[in-house]
């Protein structure tokens, strides 16, 4: 068949785009080889591919959704916010440079290229790829440096489906404010207009639907309800919306938002098994029954925040009582110390750790560590050792080497005397269900509430949900008339 491609924009950052892509992607991988596509992503919500290279989260997801492997094409361009205005820039998987607003848009006809290689490359494997925007599409201060919307747009294209967030509120003025500014050579390729995150009786924006399509020109495919994704979030505007699901128990992990945090998806799959609450370092930390410190893209400027903060003391307190758990920078901060030769902040100069594990962290060069790994769990102490000996998957993302004589995880992390105080590299660690099940179990246990296992949903069977959906609530014939399939 014909090379095809999808475009799916949207009125402003968080209003779906990524959910609706990978919806799409199960969809349409039922009968073609689908890949996704997001030319510019700024997430610190990354993942790690099987040749080690590092795109955002969604890509990966959307990738798997389709049933097909995911790779730095799909995503070429990562912008990883690092502080200070300024992101490290992540080309093809690689890191390439930290640069500042100004310096990136500088080198923007190089991304184009970039971009336009990493397209070709998928369609010579895929026969539709389905491409995600960034933000909002009519940001008009933009155009003529951005890549992701308008760029994609016009180097390709592509039929375009907009969508727009009624949670929020505004959404029909947001729909027909984006058209409206969108430049004419991309405005006559927006085909459809899709409402998410609708809770309620889709009757009564009926009167609503219509006038939109009258305005616009443009056919609603359809209005999306509301729906709890089990799907990693993208990015960290994801992170307001967290709540603490309700759960069968008053169990509560405190995670610590750190200023800089990344990679918080590792503890998501813990949400709906226990109550997952967000702490800001200054704010109470409460009793929780375990804590987590989190990923970060500045491992020493959170440290010394944490510690400006007070909330390094709150931590420490806890030491003996409850499981601390330090995942990548927070598995680094748990250690007695940092050296860094300038890597991190441009200064050498050693940081006093937590002291919770006998660690310590040398920044040497910029150079960071990306690779998928299988390990298997050195089960001491009471949370791991009912698992001791079985496999655990996950990818690391670090800059540092950590030097640990009690590992945990096969040749990587640390863990304290007490079994209590556990570090690792591993993202996606939760993501194993030994171990999610080993520490919901334990700290029920403690608590005398009685746990059952956790039944393991399948990606595959999110995918689907996801997919489904999508399906009965979107006009299937004219998206099908759209997408030119």
């Amino acid at each position: 068949m014909e090379k095809k491609s999808l475009l799916i924009l949207g009125t402003a950052s968080h209003v779906g785009k990524s959910s609706v892509v990978t919806a799409i992607c199960r969809i349409l991988s039922r009968s073609y080889r689908v890949a996704p596509f997001k030319a510019q992503n700024m997430s610190l919500n990354s993942w790690i591919t099987k040749d080690g290279k590092e795109i955002g989260i969604a890509q990966a997801i959307q990738a798997k959704a389709a049933g097909t492997e995911p790779t730095a094409d799909m995503n070429p361009v990562l912008l990883k916010p690092k502080g200070d205005r300024v992101s490290q820039v992540i080309l093809l998987g690689e890191p390439y440079a930290d640069k500042s607003a100004g310096e990136y848009y500088d080198s923007i006809e190089e991304m184009h290229a970039v971009l336009k290689g990493a397209l070709e490359r998928l369609w010579k494997e895929h026969d539709i790829i389905v491409m995600e925007g960034a933000g909002g599409a009519a940001e008009i201060n933009l155009y003529d440096r951005d890549i992701v919307n308008i760029g994609t747009a016009r180097l390709t294209k592509a039929p375009i489906i907009l969508v727009g967030d009624i949670e929020r509120g505004g959404v029909f003025a947001s729909l027909y404010g984006t058209v409206a500014l969108l430049p004419e050579d991309v405005k006559k390729n927006v085909k459809g207009l899709i409402i998410n995150k609708f809770r309620g009786d889709p009757e009564i924006l009926k009167p609503g639907l219509k006038q939109l399509e009258e305005k616009t020109g443009i056919p609603v495919l359809g209005v999306l309800p509301y729906f709890k994704l089990r799907i990693p979030s993208e990015d960290s505007v994801s992170l307001g919306d967290k709540e603490g699901l309700k759960t069968e128990n008053d169990i509560e992990i405190a995670v610590i938002r750190l200023p800089r945090i990344s990679n918080f998806t590792d503890f998501e799959p813990l949400e709906g098994l226990v109550k997952v609450r967000y702490v800001d370092i200054d704010e109470d930390l409460g009793n929780p029954d375990a804590i987590m410190i989190p990923g970060t893209k500045n491992t020493i400027n959170d440290l010394l925040d944490l510690r400006a903060s007070g909330m390094e003391k709150k931590i420490q307190a806890f030491k003996g009582k409850i499981p601390i758990f330090g995942i990548c920078g927070g598995y680094q901060m748990l250690g007695r110390t940092i050296f860094d030769s300038g890597v991190e902040n441009g200064v050498e100069a050693e940081f006093e750790g937590l002291g919770l594990l006998d660690i310590a962290t040398r920044f040497g060069a910029y150079k960071k560590r990306t690779v998928q790994v299988t390990k298997k769990i050195n089960g001491h102490g009471p949370i791991l050792k009912p698992i001791d000996g079985e496999e655990i998957k996950g990818y690391e993302i670090h800059m540092g080497v950590t030097d640990s004589d009690h590992t945990v995880f096969g040749d990587d992390g640390a863990i304290d005397a007490e079994g209590l105080v556990i570090g690792t590299y591993l993202h996606g660690l939760f993501d194993n269900g030994n171990i999610r099940n080993a520490l919901v179990q334990y700290l029920c246990e403690k608590k005398g509430l009685e746990y059952r296992p956790e039944e393991i949903v399948s990606e595959s069977d999110a995918y689907d949900e996801l997919a489904s959906v999508f399906e009965q609530n979107i006009d299937m014939e004219k998206f099908y008339e759209i997408a030119g399939i």
